[in-house]
């Protein structure tokens, strides 16, 4: 054995090692180690906590949060924000049951039509931002208040009922033992992974977070990229509402009202910075599961929802700590 040999074979213990380490300190790593103990904890208060059939139901409710956290990964890192999604949920499903009961569109084609009107919604959201330069925060939380209103306005406080059962094979079906719309999510979660972390894409994205100024003059167009993801949350959101209706089998103009304080703690606690630049959809999985796991764990064991609240907003303050000594350790602070 050579002597470069030697040092190759002393070195790889020591890179595995350092990987390993740099793993577990990341905000993914702390954030699953937080969300196991939890598990082992709630499953000590309660046998009806970690079963199977528990866990598969909870993973059935979170999919919609899950859905719009993956583009709203996408917008924080950019340094912006997306307050409407709820609104555009809550409108996409009002549109669906509308134009099936009142207008008679077939179901496919109001679901479609539903989907449509959300993706244009966030388009709307994107097009203010980007070219009338409105801040995100005051332009969603415009569109909060107007998507909900033309929700109300176009239900005129009447439900829609009366689907036919292939409908509802998405929001309370089963493929292979797993409820339909978690395959859907773990597809979803696999593909923007994939594009944040490993193309030009993800790049783009995070450089913008970092210094969107210095994103322009190094020939990124920034506001194409922030016009896509805008409308992407608005298409995630539509895609929600379908779900959200196969699986409650109404529609009510109420739907979504406050999932957009579900999503963003969500990002958060995954270890999304709200100043932009940093952060990961797998992070943001893994908050999502986390939150829902601590509000279903802790309804099973009588907490009431006031005391779970307080519980998640701790949790959160908690990770969004970690997250800050993390990244001073890093920057050598």
């Amino acid at each position: 054995m050579t002597t470069m040999d030697k040092i190759k074979s002393t070195d790889a213990p020591m890179n595995l090692a350092y990987r390993l380490r740099s793993l577990l300190f990341s905000q993914e790593g702390v954030l699953f180690i937080i969300m196991i103990v939890s598990v082992l904890f709630l499953a000590t208060r309660t046998d009806k906590f970690l079963t199977v059939s528990n866990l598969l139901q909870q993973g059935r409710f979170m999919t919609e949060v899950g859905l719009i956290a993956i583009p709203m990964t996408y917008i924080i890192i950019t340094g912006g924000i997306d307050l409407s999604v709820g609104s555009i949920l809550g409108l996409t499903a009002i549109i669906l049951g509308w134009t099936w009961q009142e207008l008679s569109f077939p179901l496919e084609l109001a679901i479609i039509t539903g989907i449509i009107a959300g993706t244009i919604a966030g388009f709307i959201n994107g097009f203010f931002i980007v070219r009338v330069k409105v801040p995100p925060l005051i332009m969603t939380l415009a569109t909060l208040a107007l998507y909900r209103g033309l929700a109300e306005g176009i239900s005129e406080a009447k439900s829609a009922r009366g689907y036919p059962e292939w409908f509802f094979q998405l929001g309370q079906g089963d493929f292979l033992g797993v409820p339909t719309q978690l395959w859907l999510l773990i597809v979803a979660v696999i593909i923007f992974a994939i594009i944040l972390a490993r193309t030009q894409t993800g790049r783009a994205l995070y450089a913008i977070g970092n210094n969107e100024t210095g994103a322009r003059f190094s020939g990124l167009t920034v506001d194409r990229y922030l016009l896509f993801i805008y409308t992407l949350s608005g298409f995630m959101s539509g895609l929600a509402g379908y779900i959200f209706v196969s699986r409650v089998s109404t529609t009510r103009s109420d739907m979504g009202t406050g999932i957009e304080l579900d999503v963003i703690a969500a990002v958060v606690l995954g270890g999304t910075s709200i100043f932009g630049g940093t952060g990961s959809v797998i992070g943001t999985m893994i908050g999502v599961v986390l939150i829902q796991l601590l509000k279903n764990g802790l309804a099973l064991t009588g907490v009431t929802s006031d005391a779970t609240i307080i519980v998640i907003g701790s949790v959160l303050i908690f990770a969004i700590l970690v997250n800050n000594f993390i990244q001073n350790r890093r920057l050598g602070m």
